[in-house]
């Protein structure tokens, strides 16, 4: 299932990685959002926007993707619901139609098994809280990942830094002991910018996942409001 879940969001490059179907529109899709009507009168309550950074030009990280989308797959509705519409217009693809045309006749289908435009809505909706569930999981380890390994650093920079200051007063017999605790220090303010450096590039990994599913979610949010709502 993760593998079919994958070819519905995410399509490999030629080097083997891969990238959302469609530009993840973030900000459109918000300011959109507050525009959106439907006719479903149980239409859940839409989630609420994003932390997470808009996208850059990076590629999703496979291991995030595959994070979200299991966490998605756990979480899978019964009966036809907004994964199966998706699968429905993956099919339609191949067929040259205009994007209307396309949602509506993936639609026509989804009405014989018992789908309505407020359920596929709200069923879209259902997976983007999961999505951000999986974001707030993530920013916890993040966080708790990056005290662990920059500021336990910090924390001994400080203390190898007085004991420096205290040995500059000693006889010259000290200097070379000194001489040893600077390279010290210096390794350690290595460690921070590499740690740092780390922590960014793991962060930005998940973001672009993140609003690779989140974008294409909303995305099809808005056009089945336009077209089958």
């Amino acid at each position: 299932m993760l593998k079919k879940l994958k070819s519905l969001f995410f399509v490999p490059d030629e080097s083997g990685e891969i990238e959302s179907k469609e530009s993840p529109k973030v900000e459109q899709a918000t300011n959109s959002g507050a525009k959106k009507q439907t006719s479903a009168s149980n239409q859940t309550a839409a989630p609420k926007q994003s932390s997470m950074p808009k996208p850059n030009s990076g590629k999703a990280d496979p291991k995030f993707v595959d994070v979200l989308l299991k966490a998605i797959d756990a979480n899978n509705l019964d009966g036809f619901d907004y994964l199966e519409f998706k699968q429905s217009l993956q099919n339609l693809s191949a067929v040259e139609m205009d994007e209307k045309t396309k949602y509506q006749s993936a639609f026509a289908m989804a009405k014989t098994m018992g789908a309505t435009p407020g359920n596929l809505v709200n069923s879209a909706r259902h997976y983007i809280n999961i999505l951000k569930k999986e974001e707030a999981k993530f920013g916890q380890a993040l966080q708790h990942r990056k005290q662990k390994q920059i500021e336990d650093v910090k924390l001994g920079l400080v203390q190898k830094e007085k004991l420096i200051a205290d040995k500059q007063k000693r006889i010259e017999q000290l200097q070379k002991e000194i001489e040893t605790d600077k390279k010290s220090l210096e390794k350690d303010r290595s460690k921070i910018n590499q740690s740092a450096a780390k922590m960014e590039a793991t962060k930005q990994g998940f973001v672009n996942a993140y609003n690779g599913v989140l974008g294409q979610i909303e995305s099809d949010i808005d056009k089945m409001n336009k077209y089958i709502a």
